[in-house]
């Protein structure tokens, strides 16, 4: 097995340097729309990090930036720099990316639907030259045991098992870092909550770190060490996952304090109360 997948739990998060650090990142899509406004984030090693806000607010573009992927839709970074285990990783091609150790659960799943499920675990080893992909194959099995059960197309599949796929997938490529969007999408409550145990237990077993995208911040906040919400393009929260959940603001918006309907914090007054956080 690969270091990652023997890996003795890390020390605490807030005694490491961060295994992956963007400094007020700026990103622009087709030469005109500025969508990543100098963000700025840490990712622990060995750590769950949540990154939370509303349709819009960049989540996902933060992701393909730190992937290499905008090409692929007109998108650059056009300031500031990324970080991964003390080197710059903004600007270099999404393959040199993966074998660095990140590798992107898209959102949507991305699975190769005429493909069984085993040969898309097979792909997420696309990058590796040793012998212990068998190995590996049976570890990711030991997780989602279903995946071993189905024989057919994985187009088949029903949604949590295609996310279950997704994330076995990545953990073929034996990553130090997994970018996870949106893993909730589409799932049922139960799911989502079988989901995101299963999450929470590959990061204890094998600390591999992962930084979790999701609108659903109560989800997120169930696993995550730490957390970041995004409005615009920005962050203008950030702190423990204690801090988070007591938060007022955070309660209110994003945790269902008003109500069913998620607010946004440019929708309303109190929206003024952001300026402290800036």
């Amino acid at each position: 097995m690969s270091q990652v997948m023997t890996l003795e739990r890390p020390i605490p998060h807030a005694a490491q340097a961060p295994l992956l650090s963007l400094r007020n990142v700026e990103v622009v899509y087709d030469d005109v729309i500025l969508v990543l406004r100098g963000l700025s984030l840490d990712v622990p090693a060995g750590s769950i990090t949540a990154l939370l806000g509303a349709n819009g607010a960049g989540k996902s573009t933060t992701l393909k930036a730190i992937s290499g992927l905008l090409r692929s839709e007109d998108g650059e970074v056009t300031r500031g720099e990324i970080v991964f285990d003390g080197a710059r990783i903004d600007g270099i091609e999404p393959d040199r990316i993966v074998r660095r150790g990140i590798f992107q659960v898209m959102e949507g799943r991305r699975i190769v639907a005429d493909m069984t499920p085993m040969e898309n675990l097979r792909l997420g080893a696309f990058s590796r030259r040793d012998k212990e992909v068998g190995q590996d194959l049976e570890r990711v099995l030991t997780y989602f045991p279903r995946l071993k059960e189905r024989t057919g197309a994985a187009g088949y599949l029903s949604g949590g098992e295609q996310q279950m796929l997704a994330i076995g997938r990545a953990l073929m490529a034996r990553p130090r870092l997994i970018l996870m969007d949106e893993p909730s999408m589409g799932l049922s409550p139960l799911l989502v909550k079988e989901v995101f145990g299963i999450i929470r237990q590959i990061n204890r077993d094998l600390g591999v770190t992962i930084l979790l995208v999701e609108q659903n911040a109560r989800a997120a906040l169930s696993v995550a060490d730490r957390g970041y919400i995004m409005e615009q393009g920005k962050v203008v929260l950030d702190g423990t996952v204690e801090e988070l959940r007591t938060n007022e603001d955070v309660k209110e918006f994003y945790l269902g304090g008003a109500g069913d309907q998620r607010k946004s914090f440019r929708n309303l007054k109190s929206f003024k109360r952001r300026k402290r956080w800036i």
